[in-house]
C-alpha cells in the first residue's frame, strides 16, 4: 500500500534529478574542476545512507599514503565559514562527524564549509 502512495512522489522525484542533470549538460548550472584528485562521498540523500563510514575507511586507507583532507558541511554546527577542527574544538563549532573524524584520525585535515568551493 506505501508504495502505491509513494509512486507518484518517486516518478516525481526522477523527474526533478533527470531535470537538475540536464541542467548540468546544458551548461546552465555550474561545477568546479580543480588541479587536485577530489573523491567525493555524496548523494542527494540526506543522512542514514552511510556516508561518514564510507569516508572513515577511505581516510583509514588513504592517509598513510597520501596528504588528504576532509570536508564536510559540518551538519548541526553553531559556526558560519570555513573552519578546521581541531581535536579540542567543541562539536557544536564543526558539527558532531567531524569532531569524530577528527577525533579518530588527529593528523588529517578536516574543515567545515558550508559552501564547498570556498572550503
Amino acid at each position: 500500500m506505501k508504495s502505491i502512495l509513494l509512486a507518484p512522489l518517486s516518478f516525481l522525484y526522477g523527474i526533478a534529478v533527470a531535470l537538475r542533470n540536464k541542467l548540468f549538460d546544458w551548461g546552465w548550472l555550474h561545477s568546479e574542476e580543480y588541479d587536485i584528485p577530489i573523491v567525493c562521498v555524496g548523494n542527494l540523500t540526506v543522512g542514514g545512507t552511510g556516508k561518514t563510514p564510507v569516508t572513515e575507511f577511505l581516510v583509514g586507507h588513504l592517509s598513510g599514503k597520501w596528504n588528504i583532507a576532509v570536508l564536510s558541511r559540518g551538519y548541526k554546527r553553531r559556526t558560519k565559514g570555513y573552519r578546521e577542527a581541531e581535536v579540542r574544538t567543541p562539536f557544536l563549532d564543526v558539527g558532531d562527524e567531524a569532531k569524530q573524524m577528527k577525533l579518530k584520525f588527529p593528523d588529517v585535515v578536516i574543515a567545515v564549509c558550508e559552501k564547498r568551493t570556498e572550503g
